[in-house]
């Protein structure tokens, strides 16, 4: 039998990772879109590439888009990136490395693509728990997309498609995410979390991501194979 497609956004991260082998293990063909956007680093570029290898996907696409000339962002702008933030604050306000409508650029290009590959799918790696306040990682906007993909498209407004956004994460904490990966076969040695690396490319260990990593693998009761600066 013909498998499906879909399109999975993968950033090279964890939580992106496990989606994309949560994909192949629900039977799809799936075709990879990653981006460089301007991000402080190459390193998320080059993890994305590997996973997708590791992992199988159909194609990987890699998209370039100046978000960088947008900024307003720690991620793309010359803010600094904070650290060694206490569990505790991480989602009480939306911080810094939020980069402006990122997710909702993302998600429509992959419309876009999802479109002409004759696509049902799009598979993004969003998280409703472990999150640090992003407001395009909640239920509520996944949904909201869904609705208006399916008004923005010829091939749905013409009933020969429906679009469904997929976060096949967005309920689970990151322990749990971990453990489904390692189910899955996940490599995690081949990730990349942080949100500023050194320039050797190691991991910072102290940004938000890489605390929530890091606490995420001590509470599965696994050993991150990733090597860090601090």
């Amino acid at each position: 039998m013909k498998k499906s497609k879909a399109v999975v956004l993968l950033s090279g991260g964890l939580d992106s990772a496990v989606t994309l082998a949560v994909a192949k293990a629900e039977g799809v063909l799936p075709h990879a879109l990653s981006f460089s956007y301007g991000q402080r680093h190459a390193v998320e570029i080059q993890s994305a590439k590997k996973v997708a290898r590791a992992l199988g996907a159909k194609k990987h696409l890699v998209m370039d888009i100046a978000l960088d000339k947008i900024g307003g962002s720690a991620l793309t702008d010359a803010f600094a990136v904070p650290k060694d933030r206490p569990a505790s604050v991480l989602s009480e306000k939306i911080p810094v490395t939020y980069v402006p409508a990122r997710n909702t650029i993302f998600l429509s290009i992959a419309l876009g693509w999802a479109e002409v590959l004759g696509a049902e799918v799009i598979y993004l790696g969003a998280n409703a728990v472990d999150f640090s306040g992003y407001p395009d990682c909640r239920p509520e906007y996944i949904e909201a997309f869904e609705r208006m993909a399916n008004l923005a498209v010829k091939a749905a407004v013409e009933k020969r498609m429906h679009i469904r956004i997929r976060a096949p994460l967005i309920h689970l904490s990151k322990a749990r995410i971990i453990q489904k990966g390692m189910a899955l076969g996940v490599d995690f040695s081949i990730t990349h979390s942080c949100y500023d690396p050194t320039p050797a490319g190691l991991a910072c260990g102290r940004c938000d991501s890489c605390r929530l990593r890091r606490r995420g693998f001590q509470e599965a009761g696994l050993t991150d194979p990733l090597h860090y600066a601090s």
